[in-house]
């Protein structure tokens, strides 16, 4: 492992969505001041999460000058490409290209609301997708054809996305969970990177095995497609470290929440009651999450084939911890296990942030 970044829901109780915005934007800035890589900030319609990935980045650019800024994942089953990319250029020239865009295809789950499709969510994504794609890269989006109304330009014009980022396509992922879709991402050209959610899972597989397949059949693939060696994978995981014996127990409390009500584990309060529990449909596995000491978590790190295929590896921030505790979480994994698995903090001279962090 070479890269250390972070995801979070930027999370927040009832009637408390401009602190926690507030305090996603510290959160950002306290893993800078660590040397963590990456920051990444996960997209949840209609509950107590963030909604809205680029005015947020765009805000979070403006507090923070080095750590690239990633969405995992915006489901494009539900954005409208022109829109989005208009959208993401803007916040990318704004905060100096450090935009990162991971995509999944998304489902049907807000068809009542965003409009059904005459066909599967995967292809309908799939279709958005491609045309964002199109757009972020400069391409031609229209050519006018005819007039209409007052105004517009004249006939014959090539049409293109503006502002247009230079660079931001080659910073596209995909927030893979099948190797299906992992092997599609690399035909694509677009980055990896693997949740805590795994599908199509063969029966008597454990998650970090087929992380680990997954991982490698990417690799071959944009090698036999693009001729080039793979770009960084990036894998998100629940590694927590306890530097006392208050904080082990903490995160064990949070392993069996997770065991007992499933990925939805560690809510805010106030959000939606969760449909999918740890009974997940099979062929879907959830990912384990390592805690205990640092020496404990750094063994159980090293012995997974998942992990220490990735070139980077995100921690995913428990929603329903506040900012000084995903401080604590930020700086534990920095200075006693990311270390033993080769990393080193980005930036030098980086001022450690003890004002946020609980005892």
């Amino acid at each position: 492992m070479t890269r250390l970044g972070f995801n979070t829901r930027v999370s927040f109780p009832t009637g408390e969505a401009a602190r926690g915005l507030r305090d996603g934007i510290s959160l950002f800035q306290a893993a800078e001041a660590l040397g963590y890589q990456s920051g990444w900030a996960y997209q949840r319609h209609f509950d107590n999460y963030l909604s809205s990935p680029m005015p947020f980045f765009a805000a979070a650019g403006q507090h923070t000058s080095r750590i690239l800024l990633g969405s995992a994942v915006i489901p494009a089953r539900f954005q409208e490409p022109i829109l989005l990319a208009e959208a993401a250029g803007t916040a990318d020239l704004l905060i100096d290209g450090r935009l990162q865009i991971a995509f999944s295809s998304g489902t049907d789950q807000w068809d009542a609301i965003f409009g059904s499709v005459p066909h599967s969510p995967r292809e309908e994504g799939q279709r958005r997708l491609a045309r964002f794609l199109s757009a972020v890269a400069g391409e031609t989006i229209h050519t006018v054809t005819e007039k209409k109304g007052v105004g517009g330009p004249p006939i014959g014009t090539a049409l293109k996305v503006t502002p247009h980022s230079p660079g931001l396509r080659d910073r596209i992922w995909y927030g893979s969970g099948s190797t299906a879709s992992a092997v599609t991402a690399a035909r694509q050209g677009l980055r990896l990177i693997t949740g805590t959610i795994l599908h199509d899972v063969p029966a008597g597989v454990s998650f970090p095995q087929h992380q680990a397949e997954l991982i490698a059949a990417y690799r071959s693939e944009w090698t036999a497609t693009h001729g080039t060696e793979a770009p960084p994978v990036a894998v998100a995981a629940s590694i927590l470290p306890g530097t006392s014996s208050e904080l082990r127990d903490r995160y064990a409390a949070y392993d069996r929440e997770r065991r007992t009500s499933g990925p939805h584990a560690s809510r805010p309060q106030g959000a939606l009651a969760p449909t999918l529990t740890a009974a997940l449909p099979p062929g879907m596995l959830m990912s384990p999450v390592y805690h205990g000491t640092p020496e404990e978590v750094i063994e159980s790190v090293l012995a997974d084939p998942g992990l220490t295929a990735a070139d980077e590896i995100v921690l995913f921030l428990p929603p329903a911890f506040d900012l000084p505790h995903n401080v604590r979480l930020l700086t534990d994994l920095a200075e006693t296990v990311a270390p033993a698995l080769g990393w080193k903090p980005a930036f030098k001279n980086h001022p450690r942030p003890t004002d946020m962090t609980p005892a």
